[in-house]
């Protein structure tokens, strides 16, 4: 049995992500897999990779050969070049963390807090001004037709 290691594709149309599996190489490319050692989000900004390097070196070891795609993933994690025995790879880029949105608004209520407290520059209408508005616009169709 020849046992690949592959993407499989996830997610929807036009935003996909895929999970770095092991599988027989007769199964589809959606298909039952022996095992997930990965993930490979390429939508984001850097990329998110994630490959569980022991299980890559397992798999890579028993012989198990990498797709193409696999390949230049497991190439920029370093993985591939440590089953080789090569130098490793300049680390990987990994996306800043997100502020805290409280600690946000917070600061931007903090920088607001100076500012003079406005009505708002529309006021809702009331009911009873809207009937004397349509009262008003009667009466003056009606001077006008006669």
């Amino acid at each position: 049995m020849a046992v690949k290691i592959k993407l499989k594709r996830l997610g929807k149309i036009r935003s996909p992500h895929y999970r770095i599996v092991v599988a027989d190489s007769r199964t589809r490319r959606d298909g039952r897999a022996i095992e997930e050692i990965g993930l490979y989000h390429p939508v984001q900004n850097p990329s998110r990779i994630e490959v569980n390097s022991e299980r890559a070196q397992y798999w890579l070891g028993v012989g198990a050969q990498p797709t193409e795609p696999v390949l230049a993933i497991l190439k920029k994690t370093g993985d591939w070049q440590k089953f080789k025995g090569e130098p490793a790879p300049a680390p990987l880029l990994v996306a800043e963390p997100k502020a805290d949105k409280r600690a946000l608004f917070e600061a931007a209520a903090k920088a607001s807090g100076d500012e003079p407290k406005g009505e708002a520059i529309t006021p809702k209408a009331k009911k009873a001004d809207k009937k004397a508005d349509e009262a008003a616009a009667e009466s003056t169709s009606e001077s006008t037709e006669a």
